[in-house]
């Protein structure tokens, strides 16, 4: 059987299909790159905002238009409204969170352990997600109660998978050629927190690190609250990205407290001040919230000067979404929509300014990249993107295809969302 697999959203749901897709080999099924080549799709939907919800069922009906394909669904949107998920067309399948370690097994019909997967080795999904890097779950769940999040209601209560566990997977990914992991989870920095005897992120991290074959080790999110001084000790392992994604989501102490987020401006400040003094050149990225409920002018200039200050290298900007089950979807002096989107704008255009000069400060430099996928091939030869370890999105022309590899590049121009080099 011939079998797409799709995803919206996370870096989480990105690991999860990676790993339906060694199930499915594991029962001697072909991957395709498009719904249109397949027997079988797969789509891991979100439902972080409106919008990654209508995202989700657009990928469901552009599955169905592809072909006869049979859907399976699985992910957070479908878990929050399964009825919908149901009724689309051509769905067979509507597996929920809770289940969807088994939505392999469930769909073949046969035994989970039946299903043994150690012969194989990691290979990139074809199609669009012929990504490099390897994208490995380490966590799910989520035991905050950040009013205006709904993946704590999609995924459930936080819980960690096993030390062992997580080793064997980078193994497999490892042996298939992957040069750089990630790890990924709905609350990462809580890892270990649920064991019978507590662990902590760094713990896992330092049992990775003593693992050989692969030339970088990537953090996906993380709470600024979960972090300490000593935790960027770890950044003297050459093989830690420098690059650190910390959801701010406001500037404003009294809009955090409505979120019910567990940090404050100062708070915050201090962790930026401690990673960019351990880590020189770190990126740092974030996500931010435009037009909370109660969000007042004030509080909303504070936000803006607060961006303007952190200096990031990059981030999301979110218009507000009210999503149905958060208590921020009720709260009183809901944000105007035409409000909330001038608001983003004048966000993402800090934002953009802020990555811009740190982009900047690289030009002229001479650094390693390692290539995705080519997005095409032309006169000059192949068109070639990449990232650095501080995640500077670079692109080249080559006279060959270095899917994979590491090239020395110098950084020349500027781009509105990259780097264009040179390989040397």
């Amino acid at each position: 059987m011939k079998v797409f697999l799709d995803s919206i959203g996370c870096r989480l749901n990105q690991s999860e299909i990676e790993h339906m897709a060694l199930q499915f080999r594991a029962d001697g099924h072909t991957l395709v790159g498009s719904a249109a080549e397949a027997d079988l799709v797969v789509v891991n939907t979100c439902a972080v905002t409106t919008q990654a919800s209508s995202d989700s069922r657009q990928k469901i009906r552009q599955a169905h238009r592809s072909g006869g394909a049979a859907i399976a669904v699985t992910g957070c949107w479908s878990t929050i409204d399964p009825t919908a998920a149901a009724a689309l067309p051509a769905v067979q399948w509507v597996i929920p969170n809770q289940a969807k370690d088994g939505l392999v097994p469930a769909v073949l019909q046969i035994p989970a352990d039946e299903m043994d997967l150690e012969p194989l080795t990691r290979q990139p999904l074809p199609g669009l997600h012929w990504r490099t890097r390897a994208f490995i779950k380490v966590q799910d769940g989520c035991d905050n109660f950040c009013t205006f999040c709904v993946s704590r209601l999609a995924r459930g209560k936080g819980r960690s998978l096993a030390t062992g566990e997580i080793v064997k997977d980078i193994r497999r990914a490892v042996e298939g050629g992957a040069k750089e992991i990630v790890l990924s989870g709905v609350h990462l920095g809580s890892w270990g927190q649920d064991f019978e005897t507590p662990a902590h992120l760094r713990d896992l991290i330092e049992v990775i690190l003593k693992e050989r074959g692969y030339g970088r080790l990537r953090l996906s999110s993380l709470e600024p609250w979960d972090l300490e001084s000593s935790f960027f000790s770890l950044w003297q392992d050459e093989r830690m990205c420098r690059h650190l994604h910390l959801p701010l989501q406001a500037g404003s102490a009294a809009t955090l407290r409505r979120m019910a987020r567990k940090v404050a401006p100062e708070s915050y400040a201090a962790i930026l001040d401690q990673a960019r003094t351990a880590i020189p050149n770190l990126a740092v990225t974030t996500d931010i919230i435009a037009g909370f409920p109660g969000e007042t002018d004030a509080e909303f200039e504070e936000t803006l000067d607060y961006v303007k200050q952190a200096a990031f290298a990059g981030g999301h900007v979110f218009t507000f979404s009210a999503r149905h089950g958060t208590p921020a979807a009720h709260y009183p002096n809901q944000v105007a929509p035409d409000l909330r989107k001038e608001r983003s704008a004048a966000l993402r255009a800090v934002l953009g300014a802020a990555s811009e000069a740190y982009r900047r400060r690289f030009t002229g430099q001479v650094m390693p990249v390692l290539w995705e996928a080519p997005s095409g091939l032309g006169p000059e030869g192949w068109k070639m993107e990449g990232f650095t370890d501080n995640y500077l999105r670079v692109r080249v022309f080559s006279h060959e295809n270095l899917w994979n590899q590491v090239s020395q590049v110098r950084l020349e121009t500027i781009g509105s969302d990259g780097i264009e080099g040179r390989i040397q």
